[in-house]
């Protein structure tokens, strides 16, 4: 019988009574700004400034870390598996353990980039639940976390961190930074600072709120929005090459970039059928038909 899986975590609890905060990274393993940040939040918090716990889980999915990609051995998608099984593989063990967390908070921020494979925009999402409140809650928290895209979607996709939280009435939100197969530590820094923003927003600590840095505030409820992957399949196998960078405006009809084979005898052009700014693109050039090759946000 498998052994169930325990999250490492750090949590922290205030002098001062106040809520819950969980804030998660590393929920694909080969995401590592997430990582930096909360081992960062980890060295600033200090109980004696905090009111209520925060919890710190740096890396979620530790055998997709150690196997070195977005998921671990048995192939399968933390983000597509909660609540997991107790007794399946690691991957839906790991996302049991994830959604018991979950489900224990008064608020939420799941830590995400691009991974090896894409490169997103610095942006800050929620699902547009059906919940009055707790989607006012969400608004406020991505306000306040400050960066230039927010995002709102829909939020009836399942096995995501995010549709625990749904379930839970628990306000959350996720982030996605850059990636490429990199780590940004300016991106993490300034992720740590958005962090630490919310905390302030909601009294957990001590905080001047900076100024706005918000340029993009999309909601799009639409069904499967938010589903990165769904977005411009590459037509086939083949090598990808971006004609457009993140953040970039297009008009429908424009290219995206062009798939091509070895020799280059065969090439097909991406068009955009969507007006609106690129947050996504594919970073890594290799691409098996089907890939997501980039995602288009219209405002």
């Amino acid at each position: 019988m498998s052994e169930p899986i325990e999250l490492k975590k750090r949590v922290i609890t205030g002098t001062q009574d106040g809520p819950h905060f969980l804030i998660t990274g590393g929920v694909h393993g080969d995401e590592f700004e997430s990582m930096v940040v909360i081992r960062r939040l980890m060295q600033l918090i200090k109980p004696e400034e905090l009111r209520g716990k925060l919890t710190l889980v740096p890396v979620v999915n530790e055998a997709a870390f150690w196997n070195g990609d977005r998921t671990a051995e048995d192939g399968l998608d933390l983000a597509r598996v909660c609540p997991g099984r107790l007794d399946g593989s690691v991957t839906e063990r790991t996302a049991y353990a994830l959604s018991a967390l979950i489900r224990t908070a008064d608020y939420y921020i799941d830590l995400h980039s691009g991974g090896i494979r894409m490169r997103v925009a610095p942006m800050i999402g929620y699902g547009l639940v059906k919940d009055p409140k707790t989607l006012d809650t969400q608004r406020r928290m991505a306000r306040a976390f400050n960066v230039s895209i927010i995002w709102g979607t829909d939020a009836s996709l399942e096995g995501r961190s995010l549709s625990i939280a749904r379930h839970s009435n628990v306000p959350a939100l996720y982030s996605e930074w850059l990636g490429g197969g990199e780590c940004d530590l300016d991106g993490a820094q300034l992720e740590v600072e958005g962090c630490l923003n919310v905390l302030g927003e909601f009294g957990m600590i001590d905080r001047e709120q900076p100024p706005s840095r918000v340029r993009h505030v999309v909601e799009d409820p639409r069904p499967q929005s938010g589903y990165m992957q769904l977005n411009y399949p590459a037509p086939f196998d083949g090598f990808f090459e971006a004609s457009v960078k993140l953040e970039q405006s297009i008009q429908t009809g424009e290219p995206l970039g062009t798939v091509s084979n070895f020799l280059g005898d065969r090439t097909e052009t991406v068009l955009s059928t969507q007006t609106g700014f690129v947050l996504t693109l594919r970073a890594y050039n290799r691409v098996h038909k089907g890939d997501c090759l980039a995602v288009i946000v219209e405002p």
